[in-house]
């Protein structure tokens, strides 16, 4: 594509910001289109950076680890950008039980079998009992856990909000509306951005759990949709919050600490559609659950409840790949956005320059939901 290619990118969401950035930087002329909607993922997200606790070792598995191993470039390149507000800080994370026996084995044995490929790991170590106490206060005495270096935590609307700002230096320029696909001859040629048509060499559709919505404009359906999470934000009094790990429990809450003592405890999981709302079940579960885990935060103070939608599909598998000539889909990584969404974009925008994404993208490919379809490129 030469240096006047235009490409429309539709979302809110990192994903969308990183793509956007991504192309901008390669002098690309980037339109941002996005609809206000509540509950994004990236504004509701957690933050956690550690896939490499996750048992299982698939395509999903592989491309939240390339997004890990990616942040340390990402955030440099944002920093020469004049964007260091991101949020990011590598504090370690806990694999945490009630005591040191086999799960806990076993899942550092699994951690330090693939040190090989992913050093980004860091150091693997398995705690006694009141070990990972020592590390964030509030939990309960009696846990044992794993320690994981290399675990981080991430703002996801400052690292979002940061991408946009150096996408815009760049030239990129954004637009708050909904948007619809045009169509012409079986290909897309831009959108509808309210009253206004725009065209396009290419559209990139990063829309997060709105995704299929978009799609749907012209007939050609996706199995993503919104999986409900409600998230508690706390504070905690007098408390040094942002060097303690990531908490990592067999189940949910996991639980993480950011600066000025605010605590995170997270999340539900609910396939409510888009009903954007805090429960008393949802709430009072996660701070029941919280508490049993880390008594310490008994004082603390609530400040919010966040919802967001996750972007699940049927298979659990994101989308990354061309759905029809001149339509890019990138979306659908479910809890896992902050952690591949960054390189998620970049691989989004090599991919809409005709470029090679670096690794290997097709169990990802849209067309796995709709062979029937032509296939585009």
């Amino acid at each position: 594509m030469s240096a006047s290619t235009r490409i429309v990118v539709i979302g809110g969401g990192i994903v969308a910001a990183s793509v956007a950035y991504h192309l901008a930087r390669r002098g690309v002329s980037v339109i941002i289109v996005a609809a206000d909607h509540a509950g994004t993922a990236t504004d509701a997200g957690a933050g956690i950076i550690c896939p490499w606790a996750d048992q299982a070792d698939d395509a999903g598995y592989r491309l939240a680890a390339e997004g890990a191993r990616y942040y340390p470039e990402l955030l440099a390149m944002l920093v020469g950008d004049g964007q260091a507000d991101t949020g990011y800080a590598k504090v370690g994370a806990l694999c945490v039980a009630a005591a040191a026996g086999g799960a806990l084995q076993a899942a550092a044995a699994r951690l330090r079998s693939r040190l090989a490929a992913t050093p980004e790991i860091g150091e693997v170590a398995v705690l006694e009992p009141g070990g990972p106490a020592r590390m964030f206060p509030p939990l309960a005495g009696g846990l044992a856990g794993v320690w994981i270096a290399g675990g981080a935590r991430v703002d996801g609307r400052a690292i979002r909000d940061s991408l946009l700002r150096a996408a815009a230096d760049r030239g990129a320029r954004r637009i708050r509306a909904a948007a619809r696909l045009d169509l012409a001859a079986e290909r897309v040629t831009g959108v509808r951005a309210g009253a206004d048509r725009i065209g396009a060499d290419a559209v990139v559709v990063a829309a997060g759990a709105w995704t299929a919505q978009v799609c749907a404009g012209v007939g050609w359906p996706l199995p993503i949709g919104p999986q409900r999470g409600q998230i508690v934000h706390a504070r905690l009094p007098g408390a040094d919050t942002a060097g303690w790990p990531v908490v990592l429990p067999a189940g949910d809450p996991y639980l993480l600490g950011f600066p000025a003592g605010r605590v995170v405890l997270g999340a539900t999981r609910e396939d409510v559609g888009f009903e954007h709302a805090a429960t008393l079940g949802g709430v009072g579960g996660l701070l029941a659950a919280g508490l049993e885990l880390a008594p310490g935060l008994a004082r603390a103070t609530l400040l919010e409840t966040r919802i967001g939608f996750r972007p699940a599909t049927a298979d659990g598998r994101p989308l990354l790949g061309w759905m029809a000539e001149g339509l890019l889909v990138a979306a659908g990584h479910g809890p896992e956005g902050l952690t591949a969404g960054p390189w998620t974009g970049r691989a989004a925008a090599a991919l809409a320059l005709g470029e090679a994404p670096g690794t290997d993208v097709a169990p990802f490919d849209p067309a796995r939901f709709s062979p029937g379809l032509p296939r585009p490129r």
